[in-house]
C-alpha cells in the first residue's frame, strides 16, 4: 500500500522505532563498507518552492547511495510558476519518479499533492512540520543516550514547525517535552491540543531556566524562520532570554545535550561556545538526516 510521510502522525511508535533501528544498520554498514544498495534504478523526484542546504543534499546523498537517481526542480523551474495545478503536476511526476520529496510553504500544498499521487510523497518541510528532521533526532537522541526511554526533551525558542514535530513525536512515542516560548511565539493551539492527546507528557514553561532543569535533551532553532524574515528584528528582542548560552546551559543537569536543527544564526538562539561545544549534537544530527533518509526512502519503496 502506498504510504506517504507528511507529518509524524503517519507513522505508528513501532514504524519510527523500526526506522531508527534501520538508520543505525544502514548507518553502521556504510561506514563499515559493507552497505549493499539495494534501489538501483529508482529515482526520486525533488519539488522544492523554499531554499535548502541539508534537506536537499541529504536526500539526494541517501538516493545515490541507495543506488537510485534523483531529479531536482523548483517552482520557478516547473509550469507550476505558470499556473499549473498541483493536482496534475502529481499525477505526472507520479509517472516519472518513484517517490517525491516536496519542501514548500503551506502544508496544504503538500497534502494535495500527495492527494492526487501514485507515490509516495515526503514532507521536505512546511510552514507547519518538518518531520524528517525529528526522525533523524531521534536517531541521534537513540545514539546519545542509548534509548528514548524516560526522556525528558525541551524545546526553546519559537513555537514553529521544529516545535510542533517534537510535539507529534512526543505524543506518539511517550516521553515528555517541555516547550518554552516567549508570550505571542507559542505552538499553534490546535496542533498543541492534538499532541496532548497523544501517549506523552507536553509542557508549557515560559521561563527557559525552569524549562530546562530537567532536561535531558535541550531542542532550538532560528528565531525567525523563512518567510518571516521581515519580523528578524521584533523577534530578536522577545527572544532574548531564550538564547541557549553557558548560561542557560548552566541551569541544566550536566549530562544535558543541546540539539539544533540548522541553519544557526550563531549568537542569536545559539552561542558559539555551544554549537562549536562537547554538549552540542548538531552536527551528528546534520549527519543523521543522511542514514535516516536512507532509510526511510527504502522502507516507502518497498511498502
Amino acid at each position: 500500500m502506498r504510504r506517504h510521510l507528511l507529518s509524524l502522525w503517519d507513522l505508528s511508535s513501532r514504524e519510527i522505532h523500526e526506522l531508527i533501528a534501520r538508520a543505525e544498520v544502514m548507518k553502521r554498514q556504510w561506514k563499515e563498507g559493507t552497505f549493499e544498495p539495494r534501489r538501483k534504478g529508482s529515482v526520486l523526484g525533488l519539488f522544492f518552492t523554499k531554499p535548502s542546504t541539508r534537506t536537499r543534499v541529504s536526500f539526494e546523498a541517501a538516493m545515490y547511495r541507495l543506488g537510485g537517481q534523483c531529479i531536482f526542480t523548483t517552482s520557478q523551474d516547473s509550469q507550476v510558476c505558470r499556473g499549473e495545478a498541483l493536482s496534475d503536476m502529481a499525477r505526472v511526476l507520479s509517472r516519472y519518479v518513484d517517490a517525491l520529496v516536496v519542501r514548500t510553504y503551506a502544508q496544504e500544498e503538500i497534502e494535495e499533492l500527495a492527494a492526487h499521487a501514485d507515490i509516495p510523497v515526503i514532507n521536505g518541510l512546511t510552514d507547519l512540520y518538518h518531520p524528517c528532521q525529528v526522525l533523524s533526532d531521534l536517531l541521534t537522541v537513540k545514539e546519545k543516550r542509548g534509548s528514548l526511554e524516560d526522556l525528558h526533551s525541551v524545546w526553546v525558542g519559537d513555537g514553529n514547525n521544529m516545535a510542533h514535530s517534537w510535539m507529534n513525536a512526543a505524543a506518539i512515542m511517550g516521553f515528555t517535552l517541555t516547550v518554552s516560548c516567549p508570550v505571542g511565539y507559542e505552538p499553534d493551539r490546535a496542533v498543541l491540543e492534538k499532541a496532548r492527546k497523544g501517549n506523552g507528557k507536553i509542557l508549557m514553561e515560559p521561563d527557559p531556566r525552569k524549562a530546562v532543569a530537567a532536561a535531558d535533551f535541550i531542542n532550538t532553532d532560528v528565531w525567525a524562520s523563512m518567510g518571516k524574515e521581515d519580523e528578524a528584528e521584533e523577534r530578536r528582542e522577545a527572544f532574548q532570554p531564550y538564547r541557549v548560552n553557558g548560561e542557560l546551559l548552566g541551569a541544566a543537569p550536566p549530562h544535558a545535550l543541546v540539539l539544533h536543527c540548522l541553519p544557526a544564526h550563531r549568537g542569536e538562539e545559539i552561542a558559539g561556545e555551544v554549537l562549536d561545544g562537547p554538549r552540542c549534537a548538531a552536527f551528528d544530527q546534520a549527519e543523521n538526516r543522511l542514514h535516516l533518509q536512507m532509510a526511510l526512502l527504502d522502507w516507502l519503496l518497498e511498502t
